[in-house]
């Protein structure tokens, strides 16, 4: 592999969701905001918020990915990142997320808790890795 790539991977516990190359990843740490992975990076571990994940094909297209928690890992050119659950935003269920997303937030006019917070930071991370706009 040339050392312009990455090597990427994305795993859930019950299966391998991506693994390819790539110029560029983008993901979002807990407390620690968007980061960014190019070939080179230092060695990095941080825990995964729900986020829309963006992986950088060395043609030039986008992989959109809902990462829902985990860890990320960089190490030697190669971007691994474990989650609790991911999907490729192509998979995605559009209508289903939209949902989702509505019942969260009709949850949150009533109650203020880490999981109706959670449950709508997932709605987004689905809506923006399937390409809808908030």
């Amino acid at each position: 592999m040339s050392t312009n790539h990455l090597t990427v991977e994305v795993v859930s516990p019950e299966r391998l969701v991506y693994s390819g190359e790539a110029t560029m990843v983008i993901t979002r740490t807990i407390r620690g905001g968007e980061v960014a992975f190019l070939p080179g990076h230092a060695p990095f571990l941080g825990a995964l918020e729900e986020n829309h994940t963006r992986v950088f094909l060395v043609g030039g297209q986008v992989e959109d990915l809902a990462v829902h928690g985990g860890f990320v890992e960089v190490s030697n050119n190669t971007v691994s990142i474990l989650s609790d659950n991911a999907e490729l935003g192509s998979t995605i269920d559009v209508e289903r997320a939209r949902l989702a997303k509505e019942r969260a937030e009709e949850r949150l006019r009533h109650e203020h808790d880490a999981e109706v917070a959670s449950a709508l930071g997932r709605a987004h991370a689905r809506l923006t890795a399937a390409g809808v706009s908030l």
